[in-house]
């Protein structure tokens, strides 16, 4: 049965060649859009390099002082996250990095943008950044503010040359400040900005003395590492209790708000406590697909219906023979998704091909985009979808056609 439904699908869609280009065009162009904001989106949520004790971790990055009046809110400071957070008992380790700023520099009369973050030593002992030549920075080093830094496979390639041998040891200048290379490690892309940069320095060769900053808000963020999975919401717990107690910085405010959040939290929140960025996020995002699977949907449920009516004649002749509307339903829906699952063929090869020249021009700094398995089970979602929602209706219609009515069309 199956085998004479796609049989009269493929007659059907080669009979109105150009009813059939306008749905698999519309079909396959939502799909790779969608595919590629899937892709994008995985990238984000599901890379974990190099932050791969994702799991024990949680993450500082925001810090709101709210008043009758006024509000500040931004990254937090070196003293908030060294003097209070520090101070927390079950964490293990905290690492603490500064948001990137941007620098350049010149070889051979040529302009280099270098992204750079300070960072102590728990950084480099939470975070496993792959080497791929030399080592961390150390603790000795940091603690001696020796100008040393560790750099992208990337700016070793744009300052030394793509033909360079091992640079460890050599010197780079950035923001006319001499550091010797002491690492080189694999890119990560910029969307994961709190970890991104080009080259990291120790905290302690920074021009502001962080030490005598008695402010909360900064340029800074924090991970709080525990030492099993299971202490993390005991780790959190801490942390909140640490925020009502901080003294008010001035009269101006009256509260003070700061989370430590998982991964997918700290990346999206806004710092506005009367809305999370998860909340922000989830309506973007469901606005987004529901604006981009609309309208080729209801464009579908136009051609179909027009397809329909086109066959009533054929449909009377069926009807007249004894086939049942049930099966009438049943063979459009199945010649549907058939269409459907043409245009996702044709959506995931165009995919792959935007997403390789999406990598290829570098529009986002370091960003891989990959066709994985959550991927594709998206894909296979769509395509039912699409083939169920833009089939239902025109095949209900199918199936009130008037027998009369039908065979005199």
């Amino acid at each position: 049965m199956l085998k004479n439904y796609f049989k009269i699908a493929i007659a059907v869609l080669r009979r109105r060649k150009f009813f059939t280009f306008i749905s698999l065009f519309g079909i396959s162009f939502t799909l790779t859009i969608l595919m590629v904001a899937t892709a994008f989106i995985d990238k984000i949520i599901n890379d974990d390099y190099p932050d791969k004790k994702r799991d024990r971790s949680l993450y500082i990055n925001k810090i709101e002082q709210d008043g009758k009046e006024s509000m500040n809110s931004s990254s937090v400071s070196y003293y908030f996250l060294d003097h209070y957070v520090r101070s927390m008992k079950t964490p293990v380790k905290l690492a603490v990095s500064s948001n990137y700023s941007t620098t350049n520099t010149y070889v051979n009369n040529h302009k280099i943008d270098i992204n750079f973050k300070y960072t102590n030593a728990d950084y480099w002992d939470i975070l496993e950044y792959k080497f791929l030549e030399g080592k961390a920075i150390s603790s000795q080093q940091i603690d001696n503010a020796e100008r040393v830094t560790v750099i992208s496979e990337d700016i070793k390639r744009a300052y030394f040359g793509e033909q360079a041998g091992p640079v460890v040891g050599k010197y780079l200048e950035a923001d006319n400040v001499k550091y010797r290379v002491c690492g080189v490690v694999k890119n990560i892309p910029i969307t994961a900005y709190m970890l991104y940069a080009d080259i990291y320095l120790p905290y302690t060769v920074s021009k502001i003395n962080l030490k005598d900053d008695k402010s909360y808000l900064g340029e800074f963020s924090g991970i709080i590492l525990a030492k099993t999975k299971a202490d993390v919401p005991k780790m959190q717990k801490e942390f909140d209790l640490i925020i009502p107690k901080l003294p008010m910085p001035s009269k101006e405010f009256n509260v003070i708000h700061s989370h430590a959040d998982s991964y997918l939290d700290a990346y999206v929140r806004s710092g506005n406590e009367k809305k999370s960025g998860m909340t922000y996020a989830i309506i973007a995002l469901s606005l987004f697909a529901l604006f981009v699977m609309l309208l080729p949907t209801l464009n579908l449920v136009n051609i179909n219906i027009t397809r329909i009516m086109e066959r009533s004649s054929e449909i009377g002749v069926r009807k007249a023979f004894g086939a049942s509307s049930q099966t009438l339903v049943y063979q459009f829906i199945i010649e549907n998704l058939i269409l459907t699952f043409l245009g996702g063929i044709i959506g995931i090869v165009l995919s792959l091909i935007a997403m390789y020249f999406i990598n290829d021009a570098k529009f986002i700094a370091n960003l891989e985009l990959r066709l994985n398995f959550t991927v594709l089970l998206y894909a296979l979602f769509i395509c039912v979808f699409f083939g169920l929602f833009s089939g239902v209706y025109p095949a209900w219609r199918m199936s009130k056609l008037n027998v009369v009515t039908a065979l005199k069309a």
